[in-house]
């Protein structure tokens, strides 16, 4: 069964953060979806660590490059998605549990073709105004 949603995540000198970004996403009340993490040629453990991830889950499919930037990331993860939409999320950022539930209920409720949310900035643990 193909998945509803392909979430793309470039990945590159983040392995610091790679793990509460990958707990956010995995926490997700929607199931019907695939990760597509795109390392891109990452000089530190971030190819290792999502090698790991996609070993212990089968939504996970890991693709390595050679460093050509986050847009070429991003576009080599779209190329490999199977899922009717498709969602970008830096690896250096974490999302609510409902992330995914809440942009498939917009795009559902409404017709249209994308859908977004807001988001909040934390740095050190404090919330900041965007």
């Amino acid at each position: 069964m193909n998945p509803e949603i392909s979430v793309v995540v470039p990945v590159y000198k983040v392995e610091r953060y790679l793990p509460l970004c990958m707990k956010s996403l995995l926490a997700q009340t929607y199931k019907n979806f695939e990760i597509i993490l795109v390392d891109d040629g990452s000089p530190d453990q971030c190819p290792r660590i999502c090698d790991e991830y996609e070993e212990k889950h089968s939504n996970i499919h890991v693709f390595h490059k050679k460093n050509g930037g986050q847009g070429s990331a991003r576009n080599f993860g779209v190329s490999k998605a199977r899922g009717k939409f498709i969602c970008f999320v830096d690896s250096d950022d974490t999302v609510d549990s409902r992330y995914l539930e809440v942009l498939l209920q917009g795009i559902i409720q409404t017709g249209s073709d994308i859908s977004a949310v807001d988001f909040i900035k934390v740095y050190e643990g404090k919330q900041h105004k965007p």
